[in-house]
């Protein structure tokens, strides 16, 4: 049985177009499209043919690990 939407995080539920995701992580849409090629961006989400979104939440989570591999990397 499907999970209903209410037991799913706010966050997880929040979607970001392109400009949205360039904005928040300073990339480049090429570059952006270049690290999901090579496995190292959250896929975006089709919304249509010619529309997709980004998980607002999956996107936090790329920073995040931005800003712990940046702490560990001063730390070593």
């Amino acid at each position: 049985m499907p999970t209903s939407l209410s037991s799913s995080a706010p966050g997880d539920l929040i979607l970001e177009r392109l400009p949205q995701v360039r904005g928040r992580t300073g990339l480049s849409r090429s570059e952006i499209y270049r690290r999901i090629a090579l496995g190292e961006f959250p896929a975006p989400i089709k919304l249509g043919l010619r529309a997709s979104a980004w998980s607002k939440h999956e996107i936090d989570a790329w920073i995040a690990e931005r800003i712990a591999a940046r702490g560990a990397k001063g730390a070593a």
